[in-house]
């Protein structure tokens, strides 16, 4: 699904460069559930931000199924995100003053897909996270927990190859994060998704296919042996690929 080859991103930060990744050789399998950890600041956001075309390399290429994203012009991107790539964020990133439905259409609306097949695609991606019930509520109007759902139905509703999470049990308790996680890794079972989850617990990383290390921008990778669930995905959870010592 990935390639990664020579990665490199530099950042300027008081006057000084920073190298939040370096040299990242890596692959990730069709299919795969890749957990990512490592210390603040040790590239982690930086590294999701690459697999989602989100930010460019500094050198090196990212490809998703053979195609560059850092040779993409702005706009193919885009429609790429849009199509391919679902991403759930720990903040839940929801619009206030729109129902759960209307946040979850709010991804079909790139894809032109029409008003009414919004609604029932919206609608259906709530049924399948266990929120039927709160179509019309706003996202004050419900848990963390249940907010947390709706940012993943949202990021499911257009049927993604690709699901990144940057930290999305960060801001709940251990009962909530429990069902985040049954949800997400349900969708990753059933639906093949390849999942990349950039997460500080250790209970959740032990669920893992593989867990990648990002320390001072270098990464290394090790295989979970008893991944939570077993095979899923289209690759059958298989692991593997180049390896950044």
């Amino acid at each position: 699904m990935y390639r990664l080859t020579g990665v490199t991103k530099r950042y300027a930060r008081g006057g000084k460069a920073v190298h939040a990744l370096d040299g990242v050789d890596l692959t990730v399998e069709d299919g795969e559930r890749l957990v990512v950890q490592g210390p603040t600041g040790g590239g982690k956001s930086t590294f999701l931000q690459m697999l989602g075309g989100l930010d460019r390399p500094t050198s090196g290429s990212v490809e998703l199924d053979g195609t560059d994203l850092a040779r993409l012009g702005e706009s193919k991107l885009t429609r790429l995100r849009a199509e391919r790539i679902g991403f759930v964020f720990q903040g839940f990133n929801l619009i206030p003053t729109l129902t759960a439905r209307e946040n979850v259409e709010t991804a079909l609306v790139p894809l032109g897909t029409g008003a009414a097949a919004r609604r029932r695609r919206a609608a259906e991606a709530l049924e399948s996270v266990g929120l039927g019930e709160r179509l019309g509520h706003l996202p004050g109007e419900m848990s963390g927990g249940q907010q947390q759902r709706v940012a993943i139905a949202r990021a499911l509703v257009k049927q993604p190859d690709v699901l990144l999470a940057d930290e999305p049990t960060g801001n709940l308790d251990e009962s909530m994060r429990d069902e985040v996680m049954e949800v997400l890794e349900g969708r990753w079972r059933t639906h093949g998704l390849t999942f990349v989850l950039v997460t500080h617990d250790s209970a959740i990383a032990r669920r893992a296919t593989r867990v990648a290390t990002i320390r001072d921008g270098r990464v290394t990778t090790e295989r979970v042996d008893r991944p939570a669930g077993g095979g899923g995905g289209r690759g059958g959870g298989a692991a593997g690929g180049a390896v950044r010592k």
